[in-house]
């Protein structure tokens, strides 16, 4: 049984593609299965994890930042593999061994509490009380299974202090692989 990956996968496999073996940004897709995406905007994650499930790169926007989701998927595709400061920029041979998704992030909403939050169901991103240092967590990460261990590696990854009083908002994503 063949697996069929979703549209906005292809796009990003097609965006790694054109860029690691040719050093060009991939044009905007015409088909029709992505005029949704040329018409909303939203924030957007691509995740780039080698076939024993080890992150390889992940780059994203929580907000959007390009003139819709598919402009966004092209850019955040090509960031993960060269711009994810994590890792060396991904090399050509890497290419057929990665499994790639893409998420698509609803808008984020304040919340008042610890309580409002589940990582199975809602990513993070907390700041500091004055926005200037932010860290967000995708939300259904295997190894996160807390509300206070997706808060502490979010706020680790803003290089807040575990004391320091911050700021919470929540969001869903549409995870595509």
């Amino acid at each position: 049984m063949s697996h069929v990956s979703h549209p906005l996968v292809l796009l990003a496999r097609h965006s790694l593609d054109e860029y690691v073996r040719h050093g060009q940004r991939a044009p905007l897709p015409r088909a029709p299965e992505y005029a949704p995406y040329l018409e909303m905007r939203a924030g957007v994650f691509v995740s780039l994890h080698k076939k024993n499930g080890d992150l390889r790169g992940c780059v994203g926007t929580f907000m959007p930042t390009r003139a819709n989701v598919a402009d966004e998927v092209i850019e955040n595709a090509i960031a993960a593999a060269t711009r994810d400061p994590r890792f060396a920029p991904l090399q050509e041979q890497e290419l057929g061994a990665l499994d790639v998704s893409v998420d698509v992030l609803s808008e984020p909403e304040p919340v008042a509490s610890l309580a409002e939050l589940d990582p199975q169901v809602y990513g993070v991103i907390v700041s500091d009380r004055d926005g200037m240092r932010r860290g967000l967590l995708l939300p259904m990460l295997e190894q996160v299974t807390t509300v206070e261990q997706q808060v502490a590696i979010a706020k680790q990854k803003a290089s807040i202090d575990a004391a320091e009083p911050t700021l919470l908002w929540r969001f869903r994503v549409q995870r595509f692989h």
